[in-house]
């Protein structure tokens, strides 16, 4: 096996083979590999609208764990390269065969630290945030003289992709997964820090075990960088020699880049950016809900860090589109609102559902919920029942699986039973389209980072139909 740091020099790959190719980081990569002109195949598990589209792009993607399926120009082992997803098991068979012939093995933290160690890497960490975070960054920054390339977490809608290349700019967004401490991988120039509140404890055991990882994290920007780490968060830095650190918060004052006279009224939200020496006033956000406040502020931070000025930064705040199923405004009508949401940990779904109740005071909002792991549900019952409990009506699905199996009595109805709202339902997967079809939601949010997603469309048609 021949499984290591990533030593080779992109330019000698000529091909690329993805185990996993589904997964949002790693179509970012598929899209590097492709637009550098490489052949890129591989496996995923289920189709998906991802992996029609990168089929579409030029990757050979296919559903069948059979090594018979690998392509003739895949099995040089002198000229491709393998890059594999953490939540691919160790018993996949093209992978066993990759390995059983010495091909040259990466997770997808490796590639992606073999691509970006020659640029300057801002790193966007945190448990939430950071998809957000990341992709309001790489637009300001594309959106001003300094541009740059990024690597993203979401499908950032103001270019329909999740990858970014320039070729004026060495600087690079990279969103930075904690998952199996996969950003220790990565060699930042400038980080932030989201948040650390504790999870995947599946991997990391217990949340001081997590927490000290990211601390190893800070240890890894390059000396003369920059940390800058929302205020308060439980994590003391291990920074190198002339490594600067900055603090960030949506209302702390103490905090070096915090927002002043926050304002949520008529769709939209409005702050004061303030930082050491500078204060923009009337900042408007393009996805007005209040969690971007913060996401805002540290993007801004770091894209005034890297010499975007106050006018391309007031600009870009504002025509920052969203991404993907991060609280993503699928049908916005008088009578119906429906937004799809990533959240998947407790803190996430009550800072969602909180920013939607004071978005639309006094209407009555609905929240499907697919729980996301086994473990994570286990982990965290009681806490994923109190944020659930701030809707008015919850609809909670089985838990979706993804890499886990089963855990004993572990099942939705351990959230379910905990949740006080009275409205509540237990639903199964295939009956959610036939239950929404007979009710009569106001404000509709999905919720979870499952397959739920596969739902998107199918509920958008039906509200769309259903209310004209």
């Amino acid at each position: 096996m021949n499984e290591n740091n990533g030593k080779r020099a992109v330019e000698d790959v000529k091909s690329v083979y993805f185990a996993g190719a589904g997964g949002i980081g790693m179509s970012a990569l598929i899209r590097y590999f492709l637009a550098r002109g490489k052949r890129v195949a591989g496996y995923d598990r289920t189709p998906s609208a991802l992996t029609e589209k990168l089929i579409s792009e030029g990757a050979a993607i296919h559903y069948e764990d059979d090594e018979a399926c690998i392509a003739e120009e895949f099995r040089d082992r002198r000229t491709t390269l393998v890059v594999y997803t953490p939540a691919v098991q160790a018993s996949h068979k093209e992978l066993t065969w990759f390995r059983t012939n010495g091909f040259e093995v990466l997770k997808r933290s490796q590639a992606l630290g073999l691509i970006t160690d020659a640029s300057r890497g801002l790193c966007i960490a945190g448990t939430h945030g950071k998809t957000t975070t990341s992709s309001m960054t790489a637009h300001l920054l594309r959106q001003s003289e300094v541009d740059c390339n990024a690597f993203l977490g979401g499908i950032l809608k103001n270019c329909d992709s999740n990858l970014m290349l320039s070729e004026r700019s060495d600087l690079t967004v990279v969103e930075a997964d904690e998952y199996d401490r996969s950003f220790h991988f990565l060699t930042p120039y400038m980080a932030v820090i989201t948040s650390a509140d504790p999870d995947h404890l599946d991997i990391y055991g217990t949340p001081q075990a997590y927490r000290e990882s990211f601390e190893k994290f800070t240890s890894l920007i390059r000396p003369g960088g920059v940390l800058l780490m929302k205020k308060g968060i439980e994590v003391t830095p291990r920074l190198q020699s002339g490594v600067r650190l900055y603090t960030y918060s949506a209302s702390d004052p103490a905090a070096d880049f915090h927002a002043e006279q926050i304002r949520v009224g008529n769709g939209e939200v409005c702050f004061n950016f303030v930082s050491p020496g500078l204060c923009l006033e009337d900042v408007r956000l393009g996805v007005p809900v209040r969690t971007n406040v913060e996401n805002g502020i540290a993007a801004m931070a770091m894209a005034g860090l890297n010499g975007v000025t106050a006018g391309e930064m007031r600009a870009a705040m504002r025509s920052f589109a969203g991404v993907q199923r991060r609280f993503d405004f699928r049908v916005k009508k008088a009578n119906i609102v429906y937004i799809d949401d990533y959240a998947h940990h407790p803190r996430e779904l009550e800072s969602c559902i909180l920013s939607v109740k004071e978005l639309y005071r006094g209407r009555k909002v609905t929240g499907v919920f697919q729980p996301h792991l086994y473990s994570r549900t286990r982990d965290f019952a009681d806490a994923f029942a109190s944020a659930l409990s701030l809707l008015d009506r919850l609809i909670l699905l089985d838990i979706y699986p993804a890499r886990e199996e089963p855990l004993p009595g572990v099942t939705s109805k351990l959230i379910f039973d905990k949740v006080t709202v009275r409205d509540k339902i237990l639903c199964p997967k295939d009956e959610l389209i036939n239950l929404l079809q007979e009710e009569d939601p106001d404000v509709l949010l999905t919720l979870g980072a499952g397959d739920i997603d596969r739902f998107v469309e199918p509920v958008t048609e039906l509200l769309n139909k259903k209310y004209g």
